[in-house]
């Protein structure tokens, strides 16, 4: 039997599935034709999900460790017993340190919005602290605002009618692939398609044209492009007098000193190319910029999204079909997610500790420190910044640590009790599109697998063991999404709503418009914001300028796994090699290395061993490394993830993981290492 379902991880598309079940097994797995917005189209890790769900490295009982942490030792324990040790360890830690001594940790393993934010009611009511969830594209979201403010996104349906489409920092082929295939078929039409990055990505090799900028200088190649725009009159006088704020400011001040020779050296284009550039996209008549989260994780990344949005702002793309900036949707209107959260739990509000500085949480001595962590639908020994901090923390003997996961996972052998996850395909939850506006329903088309559990039924199990007597934790999830379904609003009409209800893809429209009015405080798109400490965009440096090794690292994206999921496929792991680093042929020749050799990456914070690629996909005075690997899977024991650090973003107290440098030496030669 065939059923509908939704694919659960952490991508813009939330594609539509056929599941083909048998024997209480999923045996096959599809793209539904039928999905208004996949159209029959998944990525090659989704087309074999049935080999993660039923992978024999599955997680099938509650383990409880039996050796030291980090070792992997543990034994069966059963769901009751792991509850009782739970819970009676956070009745002893309470009394003498207080609630907030214990730390919740997930982000986006899944992204339904039950079982993804599921923990919340529950460490609401408990007074436990709370987690930013900030590691993805908070400085994006933030310099979107500065600008447009509450103005939703375009549809991004209407890349169809553009003449110009340029994916800037966005490696549409690894992360996007509805987006890659919407640009293609524009070509197919005559539309010309850009990509700017900091390498030559996959998605470089399938578009006209590919500009390689240096790490972090995107904000640079603007505001270039923008001062030829002014100088040249390639401008929308019209538009700006009716609909921008802050236009001349701008121009007296930043572009003043932005002219294209001033830029140049800064992201690493000759002066030429910028004019060029600026005069095409000024030259098109419907120009469609579609941004991806990478060029914002660097100490500027919110700026660089001010500077970006001020180009359709000052020719009047805004005005016309098929142009202007996309960033992504954000349809959190559409659905009372307050229902499933219930900040109203907490009896007064608790800490916040940013994600991207667990380390620090759990290795300083704040009051009161991280005394118990709980990990679910995340793997934060992996994927989080300053690995070795992490690890440091990790391997405390008096922190108490809980991993709900569905398989052993780095961060899951340090944990001192392990619970069995489900997959999406055997938990129900609702799930949102965040590059698209459409949402869907689906069920638990297969049993459990072994023991496994949810997040929410492990939520309400740990709310039996401590004791309380709430009704809301003894809800099943398909109740809390009824609830989420319950009322149509501006988002979604009744028929919709049924389309939902139904397990059908429905598509919504946000009841207000892209194009206006601007839903700022002055009314107009805001170049300006008095409200910033940088009321104007202009050029902002990045942490790595000073820290002084001589190459900037890229840890970037794989087309065969997503952070750190899909790690227990080995067929993808075939298809990805051991972890590598990229450079660039003079680099490596600098320092006396050869392709295929193994090497040593090191920075002020760790090192991490991989294997030389000399490539001149990657321009000089640039290292790549793509794709997060488990620990297993490294030469050295650690991932690329030991070079980055807990630094924050401009705005947005996002992760600036792509804004690092490093230098790089023959593995068999002890490097300047800590």
């Amino acid at each position: 039997m065939r059923h509908r379902s939704v694919c659960p991880y952490d991508c813009p598309d939330a594609c539509g599935l056929l599941v083909t079940v048998e024997n209480d097994k999923a045996i096959k797995i599809e793209a539904d034709p039928a999905h208004p917005v996949t159209q029959g189209l998944i990525c090659g890790k989704m087309r074999q999900y049935q080999q993660t769900v039923h992978s024999p490295q599955r997680l099938t009982t509650p383990l409880l460790r039996t050796g030291p942490k980090g070792a992997g030792q543990f034994k069966p324990i059963s769901w009751g017993e792991a509850i009782e040790r739970i819970c009676s360890r956070w009745q002893e830690i309470i009394p003498q340190y207080g609630a907030e001594a214990i730390l919740p940790y997930s982000y986006a393993g899944t992204m339904g919005l039950v079982q993804r934010n599921s923990g919340h009611p529950f460490f609401h009511k408990l007074g436990a602290s709370r987690l930013a969830r900030t590691i993805c594209t908070p400085a994006k979201d933030y310099g979107w605002k500065a600008l447009m403010g509450d103005t939703p996104a375009l549809d991004p349906a209407e890349r169809s009618k553009s003449d110009l489409i340029i994916l800037w920092g966005l490696n549409a082929a690894a992360t996007s692939i509805h987006s890659m295939a919407a640009a293609q078929a524009a070509r197919k039409r005559g539309t010309q398609v850009w990509a700017i990055d900091t390498y030559r990505t996959p998605t470089c090799d399938a578009v006209d044209r590919a500009i390689i900028v240096k790490p972090g200088s995107d904000s640079a190649l603007a505001l270039g492009m923008l001062q030829v725009m002014v100088a040249e009159g390639l401008l929308d006088q019209e538009f700006i007098a009716a609909h921008v704020s802050g236009f001349e400011e701008l121009c007296a001040t930043t572009l003043s000193g932005c002219t294209p020779e001033a830029m140049a050296d800064i992201c690493g284009l000759p002066a030429d190319t910028i004019r060029d550039l600026a005069r095409v996209y000024a030259a098109a008549k419907a120009p469609f910029i579609q941004v991806g989260g990478g060029l914002t994780r660097y100490g500027n990344g919110a700026m660089t999204i001010r500077c970006i949005a001020c180009l359709p702002a000052v020719s009047g793309a805004w005005q016309r079909p098929g142009a202007g900036l996309f960033c992504g949707t954000s349809t959190g209107a559409a659905f009372p997610l307050q229902l499933v959260t219930r900040e109203d739990f907490m009896a007064s509000p608790t800490r916040i500790i940013n994600m991207n500085q667990l380390g620090n949480a759990l290795t300083s001595q704040e009051s009161p420190p991280v005394m118990s962590l709980y990990v679910y639908h995340s793997n934060p020994a992996v994927i989080a910044p300053d690995q070795n901090a992490i690890i440091k923390g990790l391997e405390r003997e008096d922190l108490f640590t809980v991993v709900h996961e569905r398989f052993m996972t780095d961060t899951a052998r340090y944990a001192d009790i392990v619970l069995p996850a489900t997959s999406s395909l055997e938990h129900p939850d609702l799930y949102r599109s965040y590059g698209s506006y459409q949402a869907q329903r689906c069920s638990a088309v297969i049993p459990a697998v072994g023991e496994a559990k949810s997040n929410w039924d492990t939520f309400c199990l740990l709310a039996q063991g401590m004791g309380w007597d709430d009704p809301f934790f003894r809800q099943s999830a398909d109740d809390l999404i009824d609830q989420l379904l319950a009322e149509p609003n501006d988002w979604r009409d009744a028929a919709i709503t049924g389309q939902l209800r139904q397990g059908e893809p429905a598509l919504m429209t946000p009841p207000t418009s892209p194009r206006g009015p601007w839903l700022t405080p002055s009314g107009k798109i805001e170049l300006r914001n008095e409200r910033e400490s940088q009321p104007l965009p202009c050029l902002l440096p990045t942490h790595a300028e000073t820290d002084g090794f001589p190459l900037r690292l890229q840890p970037s994206v794989s087309l065969y796994s997503l952070n750190s999921s899909f790690n227990e496929r080995d067929d993808l792991l075939t298809k990805r090699g051991e972890p590598t680093l990229l450079m660039h042929p003079a680099d490596a020749a600098a320092r006396q290395l050869q392709d295929d050799q193994p090497v040593s990456v090191y920075n002020q914070l760790g090192s991490v061993e991989l294997t030389l690629q000399v490539t001149e996909q990657v321009p000089q005075g640039t290292v790549v490394s793509e794709g997060v690997y488990w620990l297993d899977h490294s030469r050295s024991g650690r991932g690329i993830n030991a070079l980055t650090s807990q630094r924050l973003t401009d705005c947005g107290a996002g992760s600036t993981l792509y804004d690092l440098s490093v230098e790089v030496t023959n593995a068999k030669i002890v490097g300047k290492t800590p």
